[in-house]
């Protein structure tokens, strides 16, 4: 007998084992959402299955099945927290024109993102504080989300120097340095001293660190040209 035709197949029903592993991905996926909110809040050292448990309404071995550890836990935070902040940061300034134009979009989106974290927090930054000084996976989960984002910011100011908008004999470390430590420095004045108009300040300081760096620019050392 000839094979039935393919218009005429009845698709396979879905097995039972793969709708419970996507039940089961879904559930886990709201669960770290879940642990995101509290963690940008209360910071990843302040996150417990019990608490978890308790807010999305299930058994604390219900979620322990999940991760199986709150290290887990916590390491699968710092992962969306990283996945967020690509979607909202990189990769809309990739539509941008390499050079300054790109910098300037990362910049931006990172002071978008910033000036929402002030009022509730940055795992980055609060979790400098929580693991600087403890070794072991989660510190190192933070260490690399944060070294793959500068990675990306020195890139995009190489980038610049190639497009000869930048000096070609200038740092880029240093100039990322200086980017990063105006962000620091914002959640600082703005989260912690609650100083106005640290926002502004932090965009002046960033247009201030361009004009320096700009191939239109003197060198360091050079002296600018009377007028």
């Amino acid at each position: 007998m000839p094979d039935t035709p393919p218009a005429t197949r009845k698709p396979r029903p879905r097995s039972t084992g793969s709708r419970a592993l996507q039940k089961g991905q879904q559930t886990k996926a709201a669960i770290v959402e879940a642990a995101l909110g509290l963690a940008t809040h209360i910071g990843l050292e302040g996150l417990s299955i019990g608490a978890l448990a308790e807010l999305m309404g299930m058994s604390k071995s219900g979620v322990f099945a999940h991760f199986g550890s709150r290290e887990e836990l916590q390491i699968s935070v710092v992962r969306e927290y990283h996945h967020c902040f690509e979607q909202e940061v990189f990769y809309p300034a990739m539509a941008a024109p390499r050079g300054v134009t790109r910098l300037r979009a990362l910049f931006a989106n990172w002071m978008q993102r910033t000036s929402v974290e002030i009022d509730s927090g940055c795992i980055y930054i609060s979790g400098a504080i929580e693991f600087d000084d403890r070794p072991g996976p989660v510190r190192d989960a933070l260490v690399e989300s944060v070294m793959t984002w500068h990675g990306a910011m020195r890139r995009a100011i190489v980038q610049a120097k190639e497009q000869g908008e930048l000096q070609a004999d200038m740092n880029e470390d240093q100039m990322l340095f200086e980017i990063h430590g105006l962000i620091l420095a914002l959640h600082y004045e703005a989260r912690f001293l609650k100083n106005p108009g640290s926002i502004g300040r932090a965009l002046t300081g960033f247009d201030n660190i361009l004009a320096r760096f700009s191939a239109a620019a003197p060198t360091a050392g050079t002296p600018a040209t009377p007028k």
